[in-house]
């Protein structure tokens, strides 16, 4: 039971942060029925800028907060930019083209962001430094718990209800649902979609940074490829909760990182591919639409 419980409050540290990027791959799909290969590395990107701040001087308990928070901003603006250059640039050209040619476009891009990372940072392995936040953790049932768990849960938690909030509570969130419907008539009723679909590229690769710094400040390092590991595990989250459906990336982001944890916990941490990837085999077979999915008729 120790064990099981332990396991539980790790997965849905790991959860929470999958959610967060699996976001963004849900968001642009819902817009534009793209899927962007690049936003795993978008994500790493925000952990390397939030090092960048963290390594800039750490003197003082409230500076150090202070430090992590400021991180944290700069990593969203920085990346949340990035995200809106690569639409423009790699994205808004081919909407009328064929789709291949906007898979091939997003894979280019990845290549691209995963690279400039190398040259810039070196292809080493990058270490977080230690004593970012207080120290200090909590234990009950045989249970542990550490504030930074804590820190994540609960801010994932928050992103993701504030995300879920403005998205259909707000006018602009009214306008980006309006635009995942049906961009022509969207434009007909007075929407900016290219301001939307701007949008969905800043808004997304930001939550995916913040994620991206979540991994480095947890794992404590961080390596230019990461993006392909964590982007691939964000990717079939959003699949298992249903590509396109915010709700749904929630629910697979903590699915995944519970049935991770449980099959490092119980069977071996080797396992984990082969049990996640069965785990997606059988939501497609079952439900193809992915588990908060619906079936929606195709235009043509």
């Amino acid at each position: 039971m120790d064990v099981f419980l332990q396991q539980t409050v790790n997965g849905l540290t790991v959860g929470g942060i999958y959610a967060l990027i699996a976001l963004g791959y849900t968001m642009v799909y819902g817009v534009l029925r793209l899927i962007n290969f690049a936003h795993g590395d978008l994500s790493v990107l925000g952990a390397y800028i939030g090092l960048v701040v963290l390594t800039g001087g750490l003197s003082g308990a409230g500076t150090q907060t202070a430090l992590v928070a400021l991180a944290f901003v700069a990593a969203a603006v920085v990346v949340g930019a990035a995200g809106a250059a690569l639409e423009f640039v790699a994205y808004r050209p081919l909407r009328k083209a064929d789709r291949l040619a906007a898979v091939v476009s997003a894979l280019g891009a990845s290549l691209l962001i995963e690279n400039g990372i190398m040259l810039i940072w070196g292809p080493q392995l990058r270490v977080f430094p230690q004593g970012l936040l207080p120290s200090g953790s909590w234990e009950a049932f045989g249970t542990r718990i550490s504030l930074l768990q804590i820190l994540i849960i609960a801010g994932s938690a928050l992103l993701m209800a504030a995300l879920y909030l403005f998205v259909h509570h707000t006018r602009f969130g009214t306008a980006m649902r309006a635009a995942a419907i049906d961009q022509d008539a969207a434009r007909l009723m007075g929407i900016n979609v290219n301001r939307v679909i701007t949008s969905v590229f800043v808004i997304g690769p930001a939550l995916g940074a913040i994620g991206g710094l979540f991994i480095g400040l947890y794992y404590r390092q961080v390596y230019f490829t990461m993006g392909w590991t964590y982007g691939l595990n964000a990717f079939i989250a959003a699949i298992l909760g249903g590509i396109g459906n915010i709700p749904g990336a929630m629910l697979g982001g903590v699915l995944l990182g519970l049935v991770n944890a449980y099959a490092a916990g119980f069977v071996s941490s080797s396992w984990q591919g082969a049990i996640t990837f069965a785990l997606l085999i059988g939501i497609l077979l079952l439900r193809p639409t992915g588990l908060l999915g619906e079936r929606v008729a195709e235009k043509v």
